[in-house]
């Protein structure tokens, strides 16, 4: 049996590298995706923000996001055991399938719009357009994602109860595969 190489997870029983856990954190702008990475990662969670280097925008829809499919396809590649992505674009349901639980981030239009008026981490959400955007959207396209997440966590609690929260949905999700084993 070969070692496992450095950060990949070993061989189980059977000799076959086990498969490998995606969490997708997901949800409109200012519901804390950046923020909760951000903690994950504080706490020595592997966590990535797809906002840094794997999105952009549409050249059809001005300000429609999009991932950068060779981009996000190295990152859910990785070689992380369990590995926390956030971000939410109108093509992720290209990467459905990889991920083995979604969790839809939510939060009210009012903690929404007081979120992009009062952040200084991201300029966008600043304009009354791009506030409007992000209602129009939030109103248009969670549904949408509600009805594909596995959860909905509403991130109103403090960051601490949301850590815990999306810690509890990994947590299931390992021990559901154990139990498949």
């Amino acid at each position: 049996m070969t070692e496992p190489t450095q950060g990949q997870p070993g061989p189980d029983r059977t000799g076959l590298r086990p498969r490998r856990l995606r969490i997708l954190l997901t949800g409109m702008s200012a519901v804390g995706k950046s923020t909760l990475v951000h903690r994950l990662r504080e706490l020595g969670r592997e966590a990535v923000d797809l906002d840094d280097g794997c999105t952009t925008e549409s050249i059809g829809l001005p300000g429609e996001v999009l991932w950068l499919e060779d981009r996000v396809r190295e990152v859910l590649d990785g070689p992380q055991e369990l590995l926390f992505i956030a971000g939410c674009a109108s093509n992720q349901g290209v990467f459905r399938d990889d991920f083995d639980r979604t969790v839809l981030l939510s939060a009210p239009p009012d903690v929404i719009r007081q979120r992009l008026r009062e952040r200084d981490t991201n300029p966008f959400g600043k304009t009354p357009e791009q506030e409007a955007t992000v209602l129009a959207d939030q109103a248009e396209v969670e549904p949408l994602l509600r009805q594909i997440a596995d959860q909905e966590i509403v991130t109103t609690g403090s960051l601490e109860e949301v850590v815990a929260q999306v810690l509890a949905v990994s947590d299931a999700a390992r021990e559901s595969r154990a139990a498949h084993v």
